[in-house]
């Protein structure tokens, strides 16, 4: 692949969500709470344009697979952390939960390294509810107690990492943006 090819509007998408990440960091460091939520709904924004970008001008490329997954990881491992900071008091009650799930995603990426001697994180359609699911809770957190909504999020992760783990003894590898256990498709020696 030419270096022209790396650069195309989803990875600089992904790319960006990542590397713009400290400033919300330090908004709500400085007690800035709209420049903070404005920062976390554009850098959410980005993550949901650059594979709808990516799909709908053929530019999917397995480096932008992997942007994506690692600014994903940034992005919601950050924000349970401003979870716990814009609301410790609706995360508390939910902490065995949490860890219980963290857990269960060490375990997927353990897997994946084991397996495939890569990390691989799928696109399913629960891994994008997940996703959206946080996005909605960490904006919601700053205005409403959100402790039961909390649990409704790891509760929805937790099966999203069990659906991962199924797919990956069932099936082995397989590509990135599948959508569900039930579409599931082994990837043929040949296409490796």
């Amino acid at each position: 692949m030419k270096k022209r090819e790396y650069i195309t509007i989803p990875n600089i998408l992904s790319v960006s969500r990542a590397v713009f990440l400290p400033l919300l960091f330090i908004f709500l460091y400085n007690d800035q709470r709209i420049a903070f939520i404005i920062g976390y709904v554009t850098l959410g924004l980005t993550d949901f344009f650059d594979g709808k970008i990516a799909r709908k001008y053929n530019t999917q490329t397995e480096l932008g697979m992997y942007l994506d997954t690692y600014a994903d990881i940034l992005f919601f491992v950050s924000s349970a952390y401003f979870l716990y900071i814009l609301a410790p008091t609706y995360l508390t009650p939910n902490l065995h939960y949490l860890y219980f799930t963290l857990g269960v995603f060490g375990i997927v990426i353990i897997t994946s390294f084991i397996k495939f001697k890569k990390l691989l994180l799928l696109h399913t359609l629960l891994a994008k509810i997940c996703g959206l699911l946080v996005f909605v809770l960490v904006i919601l957190s700053v205005v409403i107690d959100t402790t039961l909504l909390i649990r409704i999020v790891i509760t929805v992760y937790l099966l999203s990492f069990t659906e991962e783990l199924l797919i990956f003894f069932k099936y082995g590898e397989v590509d990135g943006d599948t959508l569900s256990y039930f579409t599931a498709k082994p990837i043929s020696k040949t296409t490796k």
